[in-house]
């Protein structure tokens, strides 16, 4: 008959799994909430540079002349789109970050699962 494991070894597993819960929880997922949030961030700066650009496409086909900007028109839809397309490659790398974070996440609760359910066995023999 095999020898059931020892007590100390059980509670070993336990605070391994529990150490590893908590980096989880207090590490792994705060960051990925850091990264979702620069991403609502970005997304909504983007959002008020597409807005803006319409607004200018507007102007130019109502043709405003007695506007005075810093820029001409042509300028600044220029520079809108410059900085619409750095903002979208931002997003798609927060994006990719945000994809290897949860995956690495699931890759631990998975090894964290099969830790646990390797060490599901009684601590002491019932008689």
């Amino acid at each position: 008959m095999a020898t059931p494991p020892k007590w100390w070894a059980v509670e070993a597993t336990r605070e391994r799994v529990l150490r590893h819960k908590t980096f989880i929880s207090d590490m792994l997922q705060r960051d990925l909430r850091k990264v979702l949030d620069h991403q609502d961030k970005i997304h909504e700066q983007l959002a008020k540079y597409l807005q803006l650009r319409n607004v200018i496409e507007r102007l130019q086909e109502a043709k405003h002349s007695e506007l005075y900007m810093q820029l001409t028109l042509a300028e600044a839809l220029k520079f809108i789109d410059r900085k619409s397309s750095l903002l979208t490659e931002l997003s798609n790398s927060l994006t990719k970050d945000s994809m290897n974070m949860k995956a690495h996440i699931h890759m631990l609760l998975e090894g964290l699962r099969e830790l646990q359910g390797l060490q599901n066995f009684p601590e002491k023999p019932h008689h």
